[in-house]
């Protein structure tokens, strides 16, 4: 995370980091993705979109900082895959079945192919495989 100063989140993660306790770091950017107005109350550093993602984000690409990092449901990571957004994926998995939640990406007709960089096993069995998006 100390590579980031720019943080990409859908509606929903935005709240549950809310709820959760999120600061919102003051010297870093957050933009929430949402057809929905913002509401009335939202921390300094944090600004709702409802446009185009692929404009912000090449916006995003030509200033000066650190890495841009995106979180959200499934829709709103296969729309940043669809237009070419997203250049490595970090993968955590929890050694936890679960019958249902929200899928990592939404189904399209795609292939996209990943160049393994690195695998993490962590103490508690959780394992994070970081892949390069094959462009």
């Amino acid at each position: 995370m100390k590579s980031v100063d720019v943080y990409l989140l859908g509606r929903k993660t935005y709240e549950v980091s809310l709820t959760l306790g999120e600061k919102f770091d003051a010297n870093a950017r957050y933009y929430v993705f949402s057809r929905q107005p913002a509401p009335s109350s939202v921390p300094p550093k944090v600004k709702f979109i409802d446009g185009d993602t692929g404009e912000l984000v090449q916006r995003l690409r030509n200033e000066n900082g650190k890495d841009i990092w995106l979180m959200g449901g499934g829709e709103l990571i296969a729309s940043f895959l669809d237009q070419g957004l997203i250049d490595e994926f970090i993968i955590s998995v929890v050694p936890v079945f679960i019958g249902e939640g929200i899928p990592l990406i939404a189904p399209r007709h795609r292939d996209v192919e990943l160049t393994l960089m690195s695998v993490t096993q962590f103490p508690d069995g959780l394992v994070q495989v970081h892949y390069a998006v094959n462009k």
